[in-house]
């Protein structure tokens, strides 16, 4: 995913290729069935799988860092999106979050690891990295593999990437080269 509203991605014989989309949310959506085609695809999900939809400013959150968070998560069910079980998109209050505190399933704290201030990222995760064979009374039945889309809203740096002027100092502002093969989740093949 790139700014302005274009993906690049590579085919099976390692040629690249680059799309133009006419808005943020075709491009969105695109990058979203690529994410569904690919569980799809995979024989058995056995981590996260994530895509980013939108590619956020600044640098990349890691543990320590506190994120406030707008959420929707839906049930993967029959090979796509099933119903909507949990969601804070319309309300008040966002999910205020700190990586690596454990307080959230193991897939966010693995799933969200990089993204930036105003990012969103598609996340598809399986039962053993999100509710397992408990599920959740009344919502996530057991075995579930869900999906969620998230916006990353607000980030507070952990403290120990802020020099004592309060400027941020830290060896995650190295500028990688934009289009990186494998930076976006993807396998090689």
């Amino acid at each position: 995913v790139q700014p302005n509203n274009y993906s690049t991605f590579y085919d099976d014989q390692r040629q690249n290729w680059s799309i133009m989309f006419e808005s943020e949310k075709a491009a969105m959506d695109f990058s979203k069935q690529v994410c569904i085609a690919k569980c799809n695809s995979s024989p058995v999900l056995e981590s996260v799988l994530y895509q980013d939809l939108v590619l956020g400013e600044g640098q990349g959150v890691e543990g320590g860092d506190s994120l406030e968070i707008a959420y929707t998560g839906w049930l993967f069910q029959n090979n796509g999106l099933g119903q909507v079980f949990d969601s804070n998109v319309n309300k008040d209050k966002l999910l205020r979050l700190k990586l690596g505190s454990g307080k959230v399933i193991k897939g966010w704290e693995e799933g969200m690891m990089g993204m930036k201030k105003g990012g969103r990222r598609y996340l598809i995760i399986p039962p053993a990295w999100a509710y397992g064979t408990q599920g959740v009374a009344g919502r996530v039945p057991p075995d579930s593999t869900l999906v969620f889309e998230v916006e990353v809203r607000r980030v507070k740096l952990g403290k120990e990437s802020s020099g004592s002027d309060g400027q941020s100092v830290s060896s995650r502002d190295s500028a990688a080269p934009s289009p990186v093969p494998n930076s976006d989740g993807f396998s090689a093949d």
